[in-house]
């Protein structure tokens, strides 16, 4: 059975988990990056050259009162060639400074704590998935729940791995695409000091 320790998350450092949050610009300009930099070039289209056949006139160059054809490769035709299609080596990233990502970071985990998602809580298992399922019932977690922890056991791997509804993440990969699409959010209490450490302003 899984065992949890609670601490309050009134407690969070308001310096991350209560910043104002003006508009959503940084915050989608920091989910649209996440997105794109996992974005993989896998389409490809053949070129005019590429196309298989088309060596021969489709017909002579007069008397026949059709339009006149040097190869079915032709980019008009059906089969042809693609002009301007996919090559499979477009490079879809956006970058975004490491400041503006902290700060997108700490709007983020601003606006879930406002919204109560955020659970600080302490999951301790020995590697099954039924535990974590307890305790995700228990604790009436039905929906998309992160679990934020300061390393990854090989026990939490597997135990929550085969739950569809459960993402484990590590504190320091922590992102804006994450928390928002996140209902619950469970941070570890070790997790918290890593977000602290990783996020907090440093001062002038």
């Amino acid at each position: 059975m899984a065992e949890t320790t609670k601490t309050a998350a009134a407690t969070l450092p308001k310096d991350i988990f209560a910043v104002e949050v003006k508009n959503h610009e940084l915050l989608k300009l920091a989910y649209d990056s996440y997105l794109a930099n996992n974005r993989l070039a896998s389409a490809t289209t053949k070129q005019r050259g590429e196309v298989r056949g088309g060596g021969k006139k489709p017909w002579k160059q007069k008397g026949t009162g059709r339009a006149r054809f040097g190869s079915s490769r032709n980019p008009i035709w059906r089969g042809g060639g693609i002009v301007f299609g996919p090559r499979g080596n477009e490079n879809y990233t956006k970058r975004i400074s490491t400041s503006a990502k902290r700060v997108a970071l700490r709007q983020a985990l601003s606006l879930a704590n406002e919204a109560k998602k955020i659970v600080v809580k302490d999951v301790k298992t020995t590697g099954k998935t039924a535990e974590v399922a307890k305790f995700l019932a228990d604790n009436k977690f039905d929906r998309k729940v992160l679990i934020v922890v300061d390393e990854k056991s090989d026990e939490m791997i597997r135990a929550t791995s085969n739950i569809q509804s459960v993402l484990l993440v590590r504190a320091n990969y922590l992102s804006v695409y994450h928390i928002l699409n996140a209902d619950t959010i469970v941070l570890s209490t070790k997790s918290v000091d890593v977000i602290k450490n990783w996020l907090a302003k440093e001062e002038a």
